[in-house]
């Protein structure tokens, strides 16, 4: 019996997919459990694992190719099993086994249970007949979206120096060997089925190799301009602050804090966290602070509904963190809860986990107010664009010292700007302030925030 492989949402935000690479040829054996191709998602690189076993009999989409959520991108069938109503009139995959089985269809892994929508683009469904039950999901090693959006030549299956097929490697470790001027022809691999990973290519890297092996990552073309192609993540990322400074009111607060308690807090602190291999930032802080801050103000703590506006109970605070390729928010939940050391290996992780493009669903949504920080690349204000359906977002500025009149006196002081954008329809503009008086007793004075 037949089986439709679609491309499935898999966040909460993602309307179409780009196929990286096809792990199985048209014509090979499919068993259950096995690794079909890798997705990129708005988010993240997924692998599309097969749930039965039959022959791969009908690639529908190429490598480099991008597809909306719930179309057909392959069928599963048996090796004598007539497709055409399916594939257009696409016979047998040359290479296939007669006495291969029907394929019980695929579904695409890294989805966290409950995380998105299943039903436009549910992978599985079979012709004719119900789905079969589904298997655990596989966690796919991230990596950079490839630039390309239409298949190239260069997106033909890869053989192997002695001719024994395809080159398996995962999107990761392409990416390194390109970067470091390999062919992955070259490289030896040491993963399941001799796939390719990010441990070979590094060992690899560290290892003379001929020149012939070796090429340029990009030669001069001599032309004016280059067109990158729009990753799916960057894709999203338009769309959805599009829909933000648009039809958003928004209105802009900036306060000037004194850092100098809680610069030395922060060195206490890590004098003692030092045994333990913890050393807390400034933005580990302001999360601190900001969070019990919105704990204080629910007001702030909200959103815009078409019937009410909601006010959250608990504090999950959005943290902007910069990829390869666009941003993302991981989402420290509960922030208001966590101390500071907590807060710290928690953002380290998640962006970690995120450069990586290894984020599942569930760690990067539910936010109730983000932050974002560029102060450590010198800048000293700006103003955030608002995530929508959040109603509000932090943009915080470098720590500067400034001379500043106190008590009669010119002293010098570490001084920090910080920009919030409401949401007029929920924050109105003595509301947004008070809050923001309240941040800055926190941060002026951090022991305040145990009080």
């Amino acid at each position: 019996m037949a089986t439709k492989v679609h491309m499935e949402a898999l966040s909460p935000t993602m309307e179409e997919g780009r196929l990286v690479t096809w792990l199985k040829k048209e014509g090979d054996q499919v068993n259950e459990g096995d690794i079909l191709a890798e997705i990129e998602t708005d988010k993240a690189t997924m692998e599309l694992v097969a749930r039965g076993s039959g022959v791969l009999r009908k690639q529908m989409i190429a490598e480099g190719g991008s597809a909306p959520v719930g179309t057909v991108i392959g069928v599963i069938a048996a090796a004598d099993e007539d497709i055409s109503s399916i594939s257009g009139g696409a016979g047998t995959a040359p290479g296939t086994d007669p006495g291969a089985g029907a394929g019980e269809g695929a579904s695409t892994a890294g989805t966290a249970p409950g995380s998105g929508p299943r039903d436009a683009g549910a992978v599985g469904e079979s012709i004719p007949g119900p789905d079969p039950a589904t298997g655990q999901p596989a966690t796919a090693e991230k990596s950079a979206p490839a630039t390309a959006t239409t298949p190239a030549p260069t997106a033909a299956p890869a053989t192997t120096g002695n001719g024994g097929g395809r080159v398996k490697a995962s999107p990761l470790a392409k990416r390194l060997a390109a970067e470091a001027g390999l062919e992955l022809k070259s490289v030896q691999g040491s993963g399941p089925g001799g796939r390719i990973t990010k441990r070979d290519i590094e060992a690899a890297a560290s290892q003379p190799a001929p020149a012939a092996t070796r090429s340029a990552v990009r030669a001069p073309s001599g032309a004016d301009y280059e067109d990158v192609p729009l990753s799916q993540m960057r894709k999203t990322i338009a769309k959805r602050l599009a829909t933000s400074i648009g039809p958003i009111p928004t209105f802009y607060l900036t306060i000037e804090v004194d850092m100098s308690h809680l610069q030395g807090a922060r060195e206490r602190v890590n004098a003692r966290l030092e045994a333990q291999g913890v050393k807390v930032s400034i933005n580990d802080f302001i999360i601190k602070a900001t969070a019990v801050a919105l704990r204080q103000h629910p007001e702030v703590n909200a959103q815009w509904t078409d019937t009410a506006i909601r006010r959250f109970n608990r504090v999950h605070v959005g943290v902007a963190v910069a990829v390869e390729d666009g941003l993302i928010t991981p989402v420290v939940r509960d922030a208001d809860q966590l101390g500071v050391a907590e807060i710290s290996q928690q953002v380290r992780e998640l962006a970690k986990r995120a450069r990586e493009r290894k984020l599942q669903p569930d760690e990067y949504t539910g936010a109730t107010f983000s932050i974002s920080n560029l102060g450590m690349f010198g800048i000293t204000e700006f103003t955030a664009i608002i995530n929508p359906p959040e109603a509000g977002i932090l943009a915080i500025g470098q720590v500067e010292d400034k001379v500043v009149a106190q008590f009669g006196e010119m002293i010098t002081q570490p001084r920090m700007r910080i920009t919030m954008s409401c949401d007029h329809r929920v924050i109105d503009g003595a509301t947004g302030a008070k809050f923001l008086q309240t941040l800055r007793q926190y941060l002026e004075e951090p022991t305040m925030m145990l009080v």
